[in-house]
């Protein structure tokens, strides 16, 4: 069974406006008016909150269903911070979990634990290697 995965992504001629192709779905991506894009879509960072968001809400929802918890609608919002610092700019992630439908203590702790285990985060944490090349 082949595990490759892919994203097809073209840059336009039009500032940063890029069409990207993964299966049979299309996607847009570009930059805000004020970084010298159109705003004709979501940033790259954009799409990785929104994957990091994806990827963890369905990790959990796949967990609970395992489990047999009925937490109802599973809401992720995850953001990008930065700081100031003596040593430069510091970034991280943050991310704010909630459920529609109370959750007992034992429940919060367990879930908090596996929303770190979905793909998505742990490639970012830099658990994938990433190869490049120029062709």
């Amino acid at each position: 069974m082949d595990k490759t995965k892919k994203a097809a992504v073209v840059l336009s001629n039009k500032n940063y406006l890029a069409e990207v192709k993964t299966r049979n779905h299309y996607l847009t991506i570009d930059e805000p008016v004020a970084s010298g894009g159109d705003d004709n879509g979501p940033t790259p960072v954009e799409y990785l909150l929104t994957a990091i968001g994806g990827c963890v809400s369905i990790t959990l929802r796949m967990y609970a269903e395992r489990k047999g918890w009925d937490v109802g609608k599973i809401t992720v919002n995850v953001y990008q911070k930065e700081k100031q610092t003596s040593e430069g700019i510091k970034k991280w992630l943050e991310e704010e979990i909630s459920f529609e439908k109370e959750i007992t203590e034992d429940q919060r702790k367990r879930l908090l634990i596996i929303a770190g285990k979905c793909p998505v985060a742990k490639m970012v944490k830099g658990e994938t290697e990433i190869k490049s090349s120029i062709q």
